[in-house]
């Protein structure tokens, strides 16, 4: 299962979990939408990453998505060939949600041979062009743009081998080398890559996300951060779980 279903497999318990205020969250996604088919950012203007965002909550609470809008939208930005990384991932995710026999032409080769471009000497990808060393991050964008597109990513031993070069002396995972302590969001997302990749986790990774849960709920991003963060919550819950530990400790 790739990255976008296995995340969406679990966000997909979200109108069990949002009870009454589900109709409400999917009322407030659908209000996004632009007139040419996207969906707003905080500034009222279509805009490809928040579209992505849009898509995949809309999936998530089973409310049906505006294809031919979607469709409209994604056409004007052809294979990618103007955008980022970042974006690029986007085109390609929004892309795979849409139903299969509605999915606009898509040059699937350009797409990739793209995202090859942003590979960096160590095996690993980066966002940034012409990097050097390969970020966690970027590893993780560039092995959802080939999920997203069926395609089998080419040298996954190179991003393995970038994923370990980020190890902290901490027992965490840190975005680039130039970071001398793991963070939450980029631990879990190394967890998630190296199963999507068949290499085992190092096994004190659980122990080391557990410890960075709050006493008052939520997880932290670092050891010294000042409260917990959603995101750091959401990913390290995520991550957990994949490693076969019992929430139950969590949970309330």
């Amino acid at each position: 299962m790739s990255l976008s279903r296995e995340m969406l497999q679990v966000a997909r318990l979200s109108p069990k979990a949002l009870g009454d205020a589900a109709p409400l969250v999917a009322g407030y996604v659908h209000s996004l939408a632009t007139d040419d088919g996207g969906f707003a950012n905080r500034g009222c203007n279509s805009d490809l990453y928040y579209t992505s965002f849009a898509t995949s909550a809309l999936v998530a609470l089973q409310e049906p998505l505006p294809v031919e809008g979607l469709c409209r939208y994604l056409q004007q930005f052809g294979a990618g060939e103007q955008l980022d990384l970042v974006h690029r991932s986007c085109l390609a995710r929004v892309w795979s949600l849409l139903p299969r026999s509605s999915r606009p032409p898509l040059d699937i080769d350009r797409v990739l041979a793209d995202v090859e471009q942003m590979r960096t000497p160590d095996g690993g990808y980066s966002a940034i062009p012409k990097a050097k060393r390969g970020t966690l991050y970027g590893c993780f964008l560039a092995l959802g743009v080939y999920q997203d597109l069926e395609t089998l990513v080419p040298n996954p031993e190179g991003i393995i081998n970038c994923i370990d070069s980020l190890k902290t002396p901490d027992g965490g995972y840190a975005n680039s080398d130039d970071l001398p302590v793991g963070l939450t969001p980029t631990s879990s997302a190394a967890a998630a890559l190296l199963r999507q990749l068949g290499s085992p986790a190092d096994s004190r990774l659980a122990e080391w996300l557990a410890s960075r849960f709050h006493p008052q709920g939520g997880f932290l991003a670092t050891p010294d951060a000042p409260m917990p963060d959603l995101l750091s919550t959401a990913t390290a819950l995520h991550a957990l779980s994949s490693l076969h530990v019992n929430l139950a400790a969590f949970r309330e």
